[in-house]
């Protein structure tokens, strides 16, 4: 005699609601497919623009990237080390500029949004990256730039104002 549990005739046969979740999943996942493979996308707004910097981006010594304020030409920042997303972002833009046979000096504009969101435009190609799909320690990176530089020059001017009224 046996110990072992009598089975089910069909073992391979799924309960009806396991078939019909499984069809429906299925069918949204061809619907979805099929309006990605149309171009449907739902394209969000951007919001207003409160700030925007036009910086220049260049190689340094050591492969270290200095970023120069496009107006000043001075240099607000440099980057040292791997900066695995600050070179990616970067040569993703470049590689367009070569394609096209564009120097390096343009600049490029990191715009700051109303709704907290950044934006590295290179004005040159049209191309952009939405800084805060790659998360907000990436971004964080290139949020920096927004004052970077700009307060020995503040430091400044309030030292010189003072100087004038007296």
């Amino acid at each position: 005699m046996s110990t072992h549990a009598a089975l089910p005739a069909n073992k391979h046969s799924l309960p009806l609601a396991v078939k019909l979740l499984g069809s429906m999943l299925f069918v949204i996942l061809l619907a979805v497919g099929f309006a990605r493979w149309q171009g449907v996308m739902s394209k969000q707004a951007d919001a207003a623009t409160v700030w925007q910097r036009d910086l220049i981006f260049a190689d340094g010594p050591n492969g270290s990237v200095v970023v120069k304020d496009a107006l000043s030409q001075s240099e607000i920042a440099q980057f040292d080390g791997e900066q695995g997303f600050l070179r990616s972002t970067l040569r993703a833009l470049v590689r367009e500029r070569k394609r096209q046979n564009i120097g390096p000096d343009a600049p490029m504009q990191l715009l700051g949004r109303a709704d907290g969101r950044l934006t590295l435009i290179d004005p040159s190609t049209q191309q952009r990256i939405d800084l805060e799909a790659f998360g907000p320690g990436n971004a964080a990176v290139f949020a920096g730039l927004q004052t970077a530089g700009l307060a020995t020059q503040q430091n400044i001017q309030i030292l010189e104002n003072n100087r004038s009224s007296r």
